[in-house]
């Protein structure tokens, strides 16, 4: 094994945080923090991160899993994604601190993490690029456009639904039921969006994807983006950048990498997809 692993302890807002470092015996000058997401903590599900820091320390990158306040064995009160950029600050500060060989650090994100990483990643120079994996981008808005365009559209190609639709086992009321919320939930959306066309609107009032979009904006670094196929919270992630042209011409223009993994769920919980999301990863990291 080229790599050793330590427990440390990161001193955070009053508070301590608790995190794992994956070192080389030959590292390489640029670091990898994974962010997690909650209700996570730092080992990940099926221990995902465990498994990405020790092959990433195997490709002599240097890895920093770590729990933010109030989530695994971290002290102080648990807060939402969109309140850790103290953590994340703190978290930098020390992994620069304690690996004197680092020249810069990405930023390595899940789902509400991935959105934590582009708000917090244009505040601080030191960040040089991000891979972000099904980006939480959710809104009223966007799941039920997803529900409608992949679920209810979709089932009328499927032979199965014309099944039960003859035999009787297709309750219509319900599934009318259910697409008048939906359609309800757009129309309450869309009365709710327009924040940002508003001249006097400010940072606060924007919607989350508005935030998010803002932060990759702002962002001067590399960024990696690898998404699910078998995903609901990707699917809503890439119906907004393939709606956008803004979301469009922000990736061309930031050379933006997308890699899609069409049978992988969530949290590429099998082996197969943890390795491709691993390799994608560290070829990634390699290629500037």
């Amino acid at each position: 094994m080229n790599y050793h692993e330590q427990a440390i302890r990161i001193y955070c807002g009053s508070r301590w945080l608790y995190g794992v470092l994956s070192l080389p015996d030959i590292p390489c000058s640029r670091g990898v923090l994974v962010a997690v997401g909650g209700p996570q903590y730092r080992a990940g599900s099926h221990r995902q991160f465990v498994l990405l820091t020790r092959e990433l320390a195997r490709q002599n990158i240097a890895c920093l899993r770590f729990d933010f306040r109030g989530m695994g064995d971290s002290e102080g009160d648990i807060r939402s994604f969109e309140d850790v950029d103290e953590d994340i600050a703190s978290a930098v500060n020390f992994f620069l601190t304690e690996c004197s060989f680092l020249q810069d650090v990405v930023i390595w994100g899940l789902c509400d993490a991935a959105s934590a990483a582009m708000f917090y990643a244009h505040q601080d120079t030191r960040i040089s690029g991000l891979v972000l994996l099904n980006p939480w981008v959710r809104t009223e808005e966007g799941i039920a456009k997803v529900y409608l365009r992949h679920h209810y559209l979709a089932r009328l190609f499927q032979v199965e639904f014309w099944k039960k639709l003859i035999s009787g086992q297709f309750n219509p009321i319900a599934s009318v039921r259910s697409l008048y919320t939906l359609i309800n939930s757009l129309s309450r959306a869309g009365n709710t969006s327009t924040a940002s066309k508003n001249p006097g609107y400010s940072c606060s009032q924007l919607s989350l994807p508005e935030r998010m979009f803002n932060g990759l904006q702002n962002f001067q670094g590399k960024v990696l983006i690898i998404t699910s196929g078998k995903d609901v919270t990707a699917r809503e992630f890439l119906d907004l950048v393939n709606t956008s042209v803004d979301w469009q011409n922000t990736f061309k223009t930031k050379q933006v990498k997308l890699s899609h993994l069409a049978t992988a769920n969530h949290t590429f919980s099998t082996r197969e997809w943890r390795d491709q999301v691993a390799q994608l990863t560290g070829n990634w990291l390699r290629s500037w």
